[in-house]
């Protein structure tokens, strides 16, 4: 079958709007019947709407909470500032690749659909895996924090009902269920308002944007302290800047969220880069105000703001916050009160714009078969409200975990963050490849290189930095990923189709990742047994009058800290080898025991090949129908639909310009059914007639792919150009016996389309 990769072109601009799938054996201006209409997502997602969904997603809790102390310990207020500029930049050579693929791709599911697309769904399922893992821990991290809210500016009336501690951390009934009830009225608009939470969305998101800045504006304007120091004293100042921006996937991630909704815009996709640009230049001045608000005022009995942020952890109240204390500080309680309502809208529109992203992703990976097909399933609003329970389902046990391992939890999400970016860095440098697209493929190459260096950077934290990860984070990635293995497992034992299991390069590349970072806790492990065998020694040494050198034990530890690192570095380079060799090992072995194969093959493809066209030829439509008829008399055969066309005009042709300009009609018309139908096989069944059977990404938009033909037939008629009538229909269930029952009505309904083009004035072979 001739195949081309002009995807961009079919799906952009040859894209028909509000078409959907439907019904066996619709012709062009019939009616869509309701239920067609419920099988697809229906667009309500406006530019300022993707914008807030963007931005809202991004930024929550921890831009107010965490992110303001824990930037400013590590980097001080320039060291943040500039390294959440260089981050911003990062994020717009991503925000391009996203575009870029939204463009090509414009379906739910995100870089799920951009590697499924690309690489294969090997690909595509990792891709969704560390995706899911990625938003579920910002959805659990921003419910758990609504208890903390309340402890800060309500007091204690949800710190009732103590039940136990874990790792460190007191659980209480009362904010337990103070979480759980927020996830259930998040997910209840979601699943039944969309247009509500559209609306909710833009309004909160458009609130804390304007009161972040408000209250920047009243207390730097104001300040009455230097931003002294600028840098974290005694540390390089470009280390602090690099560190920032090697973070700031986390700082960004969910501002991608509008890839998830691209079947729901109601805008062209090529708006897409700019809403993107508009949400990553919002999200990082919002970081940057808040860091810089945290060391505009500190108490009067610190010395210095470092000297205050270091100590916050131990205060109450207001002053346990440093945005909170300074506006609290220049601006009083007019300040205080707006910054609170800003931190709420900031955790309500993570939690929504979070249940969103999911549920499109699990309605995408539905779709695919890789979750149960009833979480692909839209309500009367046209929702995954299926994919929203599952989503709740998947929450409502995590409060009762406690946030410190949800704070594990969510340490994950920057390396999730970075291996997502990386996914869809590759998927848009392939995809430039093919099309010869040099920008894309430049961004492509950037984003991907920039993301395997955070990786380098992230999993190697004793070799560049003392790490800022807990070591139960890099235990907890491990975890998951062994469990993708085993979910992996299931769906191969269901895969009747064969689409997965095919890129052993990818499980290879995981399990790889696996060892090394299980290497790197395993030294994590040993450096903090290390460091607290360090300080029982400190202790006995303290009770007989000893007084241990403090500096050199900061040296020995340090020592101690590279030389780990270069023992993991020693044993992944001697893998690595081993694997490289390994793989070329099996390389030759392929190659060797394909090729007697491939040459079989080829003589088989020769005899089942139609000469003139390329395509495939009668002969091998009667084997397909043999093995699709014999899996229906099995019960086995999956959904499928056969699409049937007739080149008008053929004898015309024939008759007026000879036999070769014929041949060359024909081609002409094959060259056209495999333009629009690049997945499926197509056969020349008859002189002038050809057949397509669809199954999989073809079969789910064959209504779409139906009307690109008929619309682009109907522009030819009249032009000298081909004109080829089509008629399509579905298997039934309970009712097909055979496959050349399918095939029968979709010839009747392509000899219906004949007399319709017929009537609009194209020529017929008689």
């Amino acid at each position: 079958m001739t195949e081309r990769l002009d995807i961009m072109d079919l799906q952009a601009d040859n894209r028909i709007s509000g078409l959907m799938q439907d019904a066996p054996g619709r012709l062009p201006g019939e009616k869509v019947t309701a239920e067609e209409t419920s099988q697809r997502l229906t667009p309500y997602v406006t530019p300022a709407g993707a914008w807030a969904l963007s931005l809202g997603t991004s930024i929550g809790w921890g831009s107010l909470v965490i992110t303001s102390s824990t930037y400013l310990s590590q980097a001080g207020p320039m060291g943040s500032t500039l390294g959440m500029l260089a981050g911003a930049l990062i994020m717009l050579i991503i925000s391009r690749n996203y575009h870029y693929m939204m463009d090509c791709f414009p379906d739910a599911g995100g870089v799920y659909a951009y590697a499924r697309e690309t690489h294969g769904y090997d690909h595509g399922f990792l891709a969704a895996w560390f995706l899911g893992l990625t938003y579920l821990a910002v959805l659990w991290a921003n419910a758990t924090s609504l208890p903390l809210f309340a402890r800060y500016f309500i007091g204690n009336i949800f710190h009732v009902g103590f039940l136990y501690t874990i790792f460190g951390y007191d659980v209480y009934l009362g904010e337990a269920v103070l979480a759980v009830t927020a996830i259930l009225l998040i997910a209840f608009l979601c699943a039944r308002k969309k247009k509500i939470t559209a609306g909710m969305m833009a309004g909160m998101v458009g609130f804390f944007t304007a009161g972040i800045t408000i209250c920047f504006l009243g207390s730097v304007l104001r300040r009455d302290v230097p931003f002294e120091p600028a840098y974290i004293p005694d540390k390089s100042a470009v280390s602090q800047i690099i560190k920032i921006a090697c973070i700031s996937p986390w700082a960004f991630i969910g501002f991608e969220n509008i890839s998830h909704a691209a079947e729901e815009f109601t805008f062209p996709k090529t708006k897409t880069f700019r809403i993107l640009i508009a949400a990553v230049i919002s999200t990082t001045l919002l970081y940057i105000f808040v860091i810089l608000l945290s060391v505009t005022a500190y108490p009067p009995e610190y010395e210095n703001w470092l000297s205050y942020i270091r100590d916050h952890g131990n205060l109450e109240g207001i002053k346990g916050l440093p945005a909170f204390y300074a506006v609290d500080h220049y601006m009083g309680s007019f300040g205080v009160g707006i910054l609170i309502l800003s931190l709420l809208a900031l955790v309500l529109t993570s939690l929504i714009g979070n249940i969103l992203a999911l549920s499109r992703l699990f309605y995408a990976l539905a779709r695919d078969r890789i979750l149960p097909e009833r979480f692909a399933k839209l309500n009367d609003r046209q929702i995954p409200a299926n994919a929203i329970g599952l989503i709740v389902l998947l929450s409502l046990v995590m409060p009762f975990f406690g946030r410190t391992a949800i704070g594990w939890i969510v340490d994950v999400t920057t390396i999730g963050a970075t291996l997502v970016y990386g996914f869809v860095s590759a998927s848009a440098l392939k995809m430039a490849k093919l099309r010869e697209d040099k920008r894309e493929e430049l961004t492509g190459r950037a984003g991907l290189i920039i993301m395997i260096g955070f990786g380098i950077y992230l999993l190697v934290p004793n070799l560049f930095t003392t790490g800022s990860m807990a070591r139960e984070t890099y235990f907890l990635f491990v975890v998951w990923a062994v469990l993708g293995f085993f979910y992996f497992r299931f769906i191969l034992r269901k895969d009747q189709s064969k689409r997965f299991g095919k890129s052993i390069i990818v499980w290879i590349a995981l399990l790889s990742l696996v060892l090394f970072v299980s290497l790197v806790w395993m030294s994590q492990s040993t450096m903090q047994a290390t460091a607290e065998a360090i300080e029982h020694i400190r202790a006995h040494y303290d009770e007989a009058g000893y007084i241990l050198n403090d500096g050199f034990i900061a040296r020995e530890m340090s020592q101690l800290r590279y030389a780990n690192a270069k023992s993991i570095i020693v044993v992944v380079v001697l893998f690595a080898i081993a694997l490289s060799v390994l793989l070329n090992n099996y390389s030759i072995m392929s190659r060797r025991a394909h090729q007697s194969e491939a040459e079989l093959g080829h003589m088989v493809n020769l005899a089942n090949t139609d000469q003139l066209t390329g395509v495939k030829n009668k002969r091998a439509f009667a084997e397909k129908e043999a093995e699709v008829t014999r899996k229906m008399s099995e019960g086995g055969e999956e959904a499928f639909s056969i699409v049937v066309c007739d080149v008008n005009g053929l004898k015309y042709v024939n008759d007026t310009y000879g036999h070769k300009a014929g041949d060359e009609y024909i081609r002409s018309a094959s060259a056209m059914i495999c333009e629009l139908y690049q997945h499926s096989p197509v056969y020349r069944v008859g002189g002038d007639e050809f057949a397509v059977f669809l199954r999989g990404r073809d079969h789910e938009r064959r209504q779409e792919i139906l009307d690109m033909l008929n619309q682009r037939v109907e522009e030819n008629i009249g032009t000298g150009r081909v004109v080829v009538s089509a008629g399509m229909s579905d298997l039934v269930p309970g009712k097909d016996k055979t496959m050349h029952d399918v095939f029968e009505r979709a010839d009747a309904l392509m000899y219906r389309r004949k007399q319709q083009l017929k009537a609009m004035g194209a020529v017929t072979r008689t």
